[in-house]
């Protein structure tokens, strides 16, 4: 089928000025479409499902900022929070009763969290989780897991995922050989491996850090029990257990990832859902691991926009609206229609392909194999990926630019939407 050429003019123009102001032309790498090649577009603006670039192109939107627009692009709700927040103020450097209104929340909301602390980012977030398991336990070294992103904190970008998989380089230059080496990473869904770094390492591990539902190198799903070993072996070895639930939190269930899968951690991180779209991150857990923070503590963690009255406004509209929209069931409702959708269209294709969704997340795979950790995401087809990637993109369907992020439903995506997006994936599909 030949389709009009869309125009780009406008974003060709915007993105060869950044080239000159900004490294890479982007803010965050995996916006600057090095995995699928071409060029990024300028969005100008977004409402529901649908997001609009600067040429006028429309696209069904299943990026959502990266997680946070779990209700749709500016919802009323949230938008009329922020305004009515900024209004008093869009920033203090002093308590302000948002601040414990989203604690009180968050506490209620996830059954592990006793106390809870607000940051500005998801990689702050798991900065501080991190440096409090070191300052409770008095050890250095941590275990994480191949192509888990906890952000770009140093201890963390060990064979991590997200942009530092789209190019192609796991390990970032700037992080010190000696802090590096503090950081175990292992492949997901592996318990053997696990439990063989806490003997290799008697004593001397403070945390396993774990997205428990990995979204940074494209959707994996963990195995039945991975979780519960690895709550029985940090108890144990006398080890923390922290779950990264910064895209899972407040998504895949009220309670979090943890909901679903049973397993109490010690410490939580979440973001971008309980942020409203605004920069927001928290950390929480035991509370006798958290009164180790400053003031309390030894341990310490600070931040000028931590519990931004706006941020803490907009997540608080956003979780009321989950709540009186039965959003959980609703979202389910919304992956399942997807997945009915799409597997049909993948078999008719005779596609190689492993399609993973939980909840409101999902990614598609172009393998023959089944997709368990890192290193079998890092074997699918790129190719494949590309052609899919652009096939939809020209069709007004924006998944995310590269084959290791995992893709989001929102409460906006209506059966026009997905519909849409089947129809496009109809086309694109018997092209590879």
């Amino acid at each position: 089928m030949s389709l009009p050429a869309r125009s780009t003019a406008k974003s060709r123009a915007l993105f060869a000025e950044a080239l000159n102001l900004i490294p890479g032309g982007v803010n965050s790498p995996v916006r600057a479409f090095r995995n699928v090649g071409g060029e990024p577009f300028f969005a100008a603006r977004a409402a529901g499902a649908t997001v609009w670039d600067v040429d006028g192109n429309a696209y069904v939107d299943y990026v959502g900022t990266w997680g946070p627009a779990i209700l749709g692009h500016a919802p009323e709700a949230v938008v009329r929070a922020v305004a009515e927040a900024a209004a008093l103020g869009t920033s203090f450097g002093i308590p302000n009763a948002r601040e414990v209104d989203l604690a009180r929340k968050v506490v209620a909301w996830v059954p592990s969290v006793e106390k809870v602390r607000m940051t500005s980012s998801g990689t702050e977030a798991c900065m501080a989780a991190v440096r409090l398991a070191r300052g409770f336990t008095g050890r250095e070294k941590i275990i994480k897991f191949e192509g888990c992103y906890h952000g770009h904190g140093d201890s963390l970008l060990v064979k991590a995922g997200s942009g530092a998989l789209t190019h192609g380089e796991p390990d970032s230059a700037g992080v010190p050989a000696a802090l590096a080496a503090l950081t175990l990473s292992l492949p997901f869904n592996d318990l053997a491996a696990v439990r063989a770094a806490f003997e290799a390492n008697p004593g001397e591990i403070a945390a396993v850090i774990v997205e428990p539902v990995p979204g940074n190198v494209g959707l994996l799903l963990p195995e039945l029990g991975f979780h519960e070993g690895l709550r029985a072996l940090c108890d144990a070895h006398g080890a923390l257990l922290i779950f990264d639930e910064v895209m899972t939190g407040f998504r895949l269930a009220k309670g979090g990832a943890q909901e679903g899968i049973g397993v109490r951690p010690d410490l939580s991180t979440f973001g971008k859902v309980i942020g409203g779209g605004l920069p927001v991150g928290a950390f929480g857990g035991r509370a006798d691991v958290m009164d180790h923070l400053a003031p309390l503590g030894k341990v310490y963690q600070a931040g000028t926009l931590s519990g931004n009255p706006l941020a803490m406004a907009a997540g608080l509209a956003q979780l009321a609206e989950l709540e009186r929209l039965d959003g959980f069931r609703k979202l389910e409702e919304i992956g399942a229609a997807l997945e009915a959708g799409l597997r049909p269209l993948l078999a008719k294709a005779r596609v190689p392909s492993q399609f993973h969704r939980r909840g409101s997340m999902f990614s598609l795979f172009f393998s023959a194999k089944p997709v368990r950790n890192c290193a079998d995401a890092l074997a699918s087809d790129r190719e494949a990926f590309k052609k899919f990637f652009f096939g939809l993109l020209d069709r007004g369907v924006y998944i995310a630019p590269s084959p290791f992020e995992a893709g989001f439903l929102s409460l906006a995506h209506g059966p026009e939407a997905i519909e849409a997006t089947l129809r496009a994936a109809a086309e694109v599909l018997p092209t590879l």
